[in-house]
């Protein structure tokens, strides 16, 4: 079966594969005697870098061919990163990281047994109009004024994902605040108000998919909107805010030509692990981590 027709197997959503990455390629042998490769691309994040704020400082990431099928060939290709890891002396801010279709359950098996983590999923949800959500709050869009507020609860979610997915920046306010102030801007930021204050904010964007473009590697064709940072304040929380913030964003969204909506979420996260299945959000793309990376099996 061609690479294409697995994916689509896999998860009628996928694109098709892309050329693989640029990298060192990594060669191995599974015990059955089947040759597998993959891509490997190592990289660093200095201090200021935004990635920061979900990634690992250094990181080997394995990028295998789209062909790769079977719990056997992922075995064998992540216990030849490993033997590449071990020629190194990984930091303790270091992760191996490969992200695959979340439906392979047979490459599962492999990440599992490797100790991997499912640390990141990117979620879709197709476009489907929202149904009405009441809440007790008021719903508005956002612009710069709203910036200290909107940087303390983002500041707050990402402090908090720190603690149950990746890992917690000091520098969390300093890496936000330039992409949220120009998010401000843009009028794709909705706030929610509750008893005077700010309770719940959803910080979209607009991302293209075309043939040849990076979003096209993880997303079918079209105009997607991205659902970024959201937020609801820990005094607001169980009183629907969220769900009726999220309607509004859809509702909005799918009004200006959306084919559908995609965010990242944390597997791990006991929030938003929940709360994005109950808004019709289903995973496409898992990464799977091993921190540190000499953690990897």
């Amino acid at each position: 079966m061609s690479s294409a027709g697995r994916f689509a197997e896999l998860d009628p959503l996928l694109p098709p594969p892309v050329p693989l990455a640029s990298g060192d390629r990594l060669r191995a042998v599974t015990a059955s005697g089947a040759q597998v490769s993959a891509m490997l691309q190592r990289y660093r994040h200095g201090p200021g870098d935004a990635p920061l704020l979900w990634s690992a400082a250094e990181v080997w990431q394995l990028f295998p061919d789209p062909e790769t099928a079977g719990t056997e060939a992922f075995d064998a290709l992540l216990g030849a990163l490993r033997s590449q890891v071990d020629t190194e002396t990984p930091g303790a801010d270091s992760a191996c990281v490969i992200t695959w279709p979340s439906r392979d359950a047979e490459a599962i098996r492999a990440f599992l047994d490797h100790g991997l983590v499912p640390l990141s999923a990117l979620a879709v949800r197709l476009a489907v109009a929202p149904e009405e959500i009441a809440a007790d709050a008021s719903i508005r869009l956002a612009g710069p004024d709203d910036y200290p507020a909107a940087l303390a609860l983002c500041t707050a979610t990402f402090d908090y994902t720190g603690l149950v997915a990746h890992r917690k920046r000091e520098q969390t306010a300093e890496l936000l605040g330039p992409a949220l102030r120009r998010a401000l801007g843009e009028k794709a930021t909705w706030l929610a108000e509750a008893d005077g204050e700010v309770a719940a904010l959803a910080q979209c964007d607009w991302v293209e998919s075309a043939p040849g473009n990076e979003a096209a590697e993880l997303l079918p064709t079209g105009r997607w909107g991205y659902v970024n940072n959201v937020v609801t304040a820990p005094a607001s929380r169980g009183r629907g805010i969220g769900r009726a913030l999220m309607a509004r964003a859809h509702r909005e969204l799918l009004n200006q030509g959306a084919t559908g909506t995609y965010l990242y979420y944390n597997p791990t996260n006991p929030l938003s692990s929940v709360f994005w299945h109950r808004q019709g959000y289903r995973p496409l793309w898992t990464s799977w981590e091993a921190h540190p990376a000499w953690a990897l099996r």
